[in-house]
């Protein structure tokens, strides 16, 4: 009889622990799908096409930390990281287009969300992010 109870005793166990990493796996799917609705609220994605053709008249804002603008990045670009995009988000207009980039869209997605919030409603996104990007680009030289 004790060796049923064990044997019960840890099946639950082992259920309880697939259940729970069920919830995480689903929570984590419906959190990406939640984000993506909300970008195609709040914004544009923009093939690399696309945004050559516009960034003469928007701003370019780099949302990769700096150490990564300084080894590359889009010519006239501005760098306002995303960890310090909650401080310095003042700094971009809202008057004019604001193209996001990072090395995919995640970063530029959390960006352009905050902008929303804040009001700002010209926000595009670079689709590819700058890891596929072909055009001018720029390094610093420090």
């Amino acid at each position: 009889m004790e060796g049923l109870f064990v044997l019960v005793a840890a099946s639950v166990g082992e259920i309880i622990f697939d259940v729970v990493g069920l919830l995480i796996v689903f929570g984590w799917i419906g959190w990406r799908v939640y984000l993506v609705f909300k970008r195609r609220q709040v914004s544009t994605l923009l093939t690399q096409e696309e945004f050559q053709a516009g960034m003469r008249k928007a701003q370019i804002i780099d949302v990769r930390e700096k150490k990564d603008f300084d080894s590359g990045h889009i010519l006239g670009a501005r760098s306002v990281p995303y960890s310090t995009f909650s401080q310095r988000y003042k700094e971009i207009r809202d008057d004019l287009p604001v193209y996001l980039y990072d090395e995919g869209k995640a970063l530029s997605t959390r960006a352009a969300l905050r902008l929303a919030r804040n009001g700002y409603k010209q926000i595009f996104i670079l689709t590819d992010g700058y890891g596929h990007w072909e055009g001018k680009t720029k390094a610093s030289k420090y």
